[in-house]
């Protein structure tokens, strides 16, 4: 309870109605109470003005001015304020010690929620995702198995649902992967640059509803490839690498013409990223962006298959400075970002690319990453929904300006305050 005191001739006439706005530091509730008490003159009397708070606890300003609140508090009517909590009490048995003698304590700068949030130094948001889609001719969504959550989506029906969907929490980049017709595929691919192939439809499908949707598409051969591989297989099982930027060169130019606007080549041929710059340069396509999978790693975290099938040219997972080899050829030749691919268990190849480069680097937390949050999640080992956060923040927290993940907008809509 809030007071204020004010002097008056003794003679003044009762008050019955006191306006509650020309008095600061009252808190008035409907009804004020004024109370007449006799001080050691005789002369004058001290009125002691009281008012309690309001229904929602706060205090009304009085209306009088900054001269009055002055005058009144050199005069030593000084306004309440609530007292200084006391400090916490220890629990019992703990012994008492002195203070150690540290000038720094870096606990204080999150101490309180309010200060920890104040010093963070890495930050998530939905801009910082790229939201992988799969497509397929079907009208369905087809579940995929191992990965909860995921669909190989109708192209007409299900992707434009769900690109809506990431829309309405942040998320407006994705990137697409076909599942193409066996009937399509052959030992050289030519399907991957056909301008009226699934993903070209899908683009022009896209930018007609979302004009300013950020398309990013995977420029490789292996959906279109009767063998599986990123590449234009021999008899004896190498993969041709020139002949097969040749294709490449010609499937990324289909996919700007559709509309792209980032091309992504993630076949670890080497003199790709040049080659296909040059190809959509002398196309007129000079504003198409080019992210590499510059550490495509191949390992554990893909299907062993599919480990077996590209181990001949993607990189070695037990390495570290190859990382740069990648890096220095794919700057130098015109990528525009540097993708790392997977995200997590490289994040030392993320920080060494963002400490090296200058451009922008991207993480990929592929399908083994999210199949493992998410089992862990059925299993109640973890908390799924804590444990996704985390990891896309360790991603950001190495160097990652943008995250392709699965968890794109089951995470932007837990950024956006809407759970699951």
């Amino acid at each position: 309870m809030a007071s204020s005191v004010f002097h008056a001739p003794c003679g003044a006439p009762s008050i019955k109605q006191l306006e509650c706005q020309k008095y600061v530091g009252l808190r008035p509730s409907v009804t004020l109470r004024f109370n007449c008490v006799k001080t050691k003159t005789v002369t004058t009397r001290r009125l002691v003005v009281t008012a309690s708070k309001s229904h929602d606890g706060t205090t009304k300003k009085l209306g009088i001015s900054d001269a009055e609140c002055e005058a009144a508090v050199v005069a030593g009517n000084i306004p309440e304020a609530p007292p200084v909590p006391p400090k916490p009490a220890a629990p019992a048995g703990t012994p008492v010690v002195p203070s150690l003698p540290l000038s720094r304590r870096p606990r204080r700068n999150r101490k309180s929620p309010a200060m920890r949030a104040s010093f963070q130094e890495t930050n998530l948001s939905p801009e910082n995702f790229v939201y992988p889609l799969f497509i397929h001719e079907g009208e369905e969504d087809t579940p995929i198995g191992a990965m909860p959550g995921c669909y190989r989506l109708g192209w007409r029906h299900g992707l434009v649902q769900e690109v809506a969907k990431a829309r309405d929490v942040g998320v407006n980049s994705v990137v697409l992967f076909p599942k193409v017709p066996d009937a399509l595929k052959s030992p050289t691919g030519d399907e991957a640059y056909n301008d009226n192939g699934l993903v070209p439809r899908t683009i022009r499908l896209l930018k007609d509803r979302y004009p300013d949707l950020v398309i990013y598409t995977d420029v490789a051969l292996d959906p279109y490839s009767s063998d599986g591989h990123d590449g234009i297989v021999r008899e004896d099982g190498v993969i041709m690498n020139d002949e097969t930027v040749h294709q490449l060169c010609k499937q990324a130019v289909s996919q700007a013409r559709a509309g792209a606007d980032v091309v992504s080549p993630s076949d670890m041929m080497d003199g790709r990223v040049g080659a296909i710059r040059a190809a959509l340069d002398a196309e007129g396509f000079q504003h198409v962006s080019i992210m590499s999978y510059t550490a495509n790693i191949s390992g554990a975290y893909f299907c062993i298959l599919f480990w077996l099938h590209n181990q001949s040219y993607q990189m070695n997972p037990a390495n570290y400075r190859e990382a740069l080899v990648e890096a220095q050829a794919d700057e130098s030749e015109g990528a525009d970002i540097l993708l790392v691919k997977p995200g997590l268990p490289y994040l030392d190849v993320i920080r060494l690319l963002r400490d090296k480069y200058p451009l922008p680097i991207a993480a990929y937390q592929v399908s083994g990453e999210y199949s493992m949050i998410k089992a862990g999640g059925a299993l109640k080992m973890i908390d799924e929904q804590r444990v996704m956060m985390e990891s896309l923040m360790c991603l950001r927290r190495a160097g990652a300006d943008i995250i392709l993940t699965y968890f794109a907008l089951q995470a932007a809509r837990c950024l956006c305050g809407e759970k699951r």
